[in-house]
C-alpha cells in the first residue's frame, strides 16, 4: 500500500490574516470617513445647529402671526389693528401722514 504524503506548506497559515486584514481596514476606514463615520458626525451636528435656529426662527414668527390673528379674530377688535387692515387692503393713506412699506420675510 502506498501513501502520499503532503510537505506542510509555509503559505497555509498566512491565508486567514491576508483575508481577515483588509476587511479589518475597510471597516476601519469606513467608522472614521464613511456615510455615518466620525467625520460625518461632526458635519451633521453642524446641519442640525443651522436647522435648529432656522426651526426657532419660524416658532417665533408663527407665535407672532398667531397673536396677530388671536387680536383680530377676538370678539374685541383692537382699533389700531382695523385700520392697518383696511389701509392694507385699500392701498390708502392720509395726505399728512408718511407710508412705510414693509416687507414680509419669506
Amino acid at each position: 500500500m502506498r501513501t502520499k504524503q503532503k510537505r506542510k506548506s509555509w503559505f497555509t497559515p498566512l491565508i486567514v490574516p491576508a483575508i481577515t486584514l483588509p476587511c479589518l481596514a475597510y471597516f476601519a476606514m469606513q467608522s472614521q470617513t464613511g456615510r455615518y463615520g466620525l467625520e460625518a458626525g461632526q458635519e451633521m451636528q453642524g446641519e442640525l445647529a443651522a436647522k435648529t435656529k432656522i426651526y426657532d426662527d419660524l416658532v417665533r414668527s408663527r407665535k407672532a402671526l398667531e397673536q396677530r390673528v388671536k387680536l383680530l379674530s377676538d370678539g374685541t377688535l383692537e382699533r389700531d389693528m382695523i385700520d392697518e387692515r383696511a389701509r392694507r387692503s385699500l392701498n390708502m393713506s392720509n395726505e399728512d401722514e408718511i407710508t412705510i412699506l414693509e416687507r414680509w420675510k419669506s
